[in-house]
């Protein structure tokens, strides 16, 4: 029996995206980090300036604003003082979100493309609503850019954008029509992502990373060095482990074939093959000290995200998805 693809488990609706402004207030996207970013907000920055918060009193250089004057200092040391303020910036949310073929699937839950529009508008509601813009690089092939804006409006064009991008009618080809090869990996989308991400931005990594290459570790460290990085991995049970004994047919778009769950060998490959995925996409975010989490298909968003907005970047250990309660038996 087909299932209806207005199915909301299979299709990111928009309704259900902007239903999930209320969820999102239970979200903290405040970060211990300082922000680098560069336009007056709500978030400390490592600028100096004037602002609401003092932070020290140094001695007096050329070019100083005299109306920043520590008189009671000066008094007391007997040469001019100045005051240091912190100002206060916006931080800019950008968004990368991967609508890659393998992130249509799912055998519970919804499919990890609607898992992953439900995290960014989470993610931009909370944005929007404490001030900030929000901004989003969508790749599934070709690439979607978003330069941050604020604001209701702003979010209504990232839901959009999502809606689009989601649907499988749009983005899923039929095998066999000559479909060009997929330019590009997680590593173009990054270099691309480095374009809407001006530094100091919170950026949030939300893919399978199946398409990391050669050049991904390389871009993912120079985006981290001027951004604070989060990522979900999006997940189905499968990719955790086999299926109960039996036959099962599989395909992968062109081919098909059969998987024997019943043979101890091809339970074997299969924990295998995952494992050592799960494993890589570990080792590349530790190597950039950016918190990783995983977002099963059937979990819930908020709890996921607010998982996530726990960590701090060189103070938490990015998790294997295995060791989140994941079973390879």
């Amino acid at each position: 029996m087909s299932v209806p693809i207005d199915n909301p488990a299979i299709r990111v609706d928009a309704e259900d995206l902007i239903g999930l402004r209320a969820r999102a207030e239970r979200l903290k996207l405040k970060r211990a980090a300082t922000s680098r970013a560069a336009l007056a907000g709500a978030h400390r920055s490592r600028f100096r300036g004037r602002g609401m918060d003092y932070r020290e009193s140094r001695h007096y250089q050329p070019g100083d604003d005299i109306r920043n004057m520590d008189w009671r200092i000066t008094a007391r040391a007997g040469d001019p003082h100045v005051k240091v303020f912190d100002e206060e910036r916006e931080r800019p949310v950008v968004l990368l979100v991967d609508f890659g073929p393998s992130m249509f699937f799912a055998s519970r839950g919804v499919l990890k493309s609607v898992q992953a529009a439900r995290l960014a508008a989470l993610i931009g509601w909370s944005a929007v609503t404490r001030g900030d813009r929000v901004g989003a690089l969508l790749f599934n092939g070709g690439h979607t850019e978003l330069p941050p804006r604020g604001g209701r409006r702003g979010q209504m064009r990232l839901i959009r954008a999502l809606v689009d991008a989601g649907d499988p009618r749009r983005r899923l080809h039929v095998v066999g029509e000559g479909m060009p090869a997929e330019p590009g990996g997680l590593g173009d989308a990054l270099v691309r992502l480095r374009r809407v991400a001006r530094p100091g931005s919170l950026v949030f990594l939300l893919s399978d990373f199946y398409r990391m290459d050669a050049d991904t570790n390389r871009h993912l460290s120079q985006l981290a060095r001027h951004n604070d990085l989060l990522a979900v991995q999006l997940l189905d049970a499968l990719e955790l482990a086999p299926p109960p004994p039996g036959r099962y047919g599989i395909s992968d778009g062109r081919r098909r074939g059969v998987f024997d769950a019943a043979d101890v060998r091809e339970r074997k490959r299969w924990r295998s093959h995952f494992e050592a995925h799960h494993a890589a996409v570990t080792r590349l975010m530790e190597s950039n000290g950016v918190p990783l989490v995983p977002g099963r298909t059937d979990a819930d968003p908020v709890a996921v995200l607010t998982e996530l907005l726990r960590a701090r970047p060189g103070s938490a250990t990015p998790r294997s998805p295995l060791a989140a309660g994941g079973s390879a038996a």
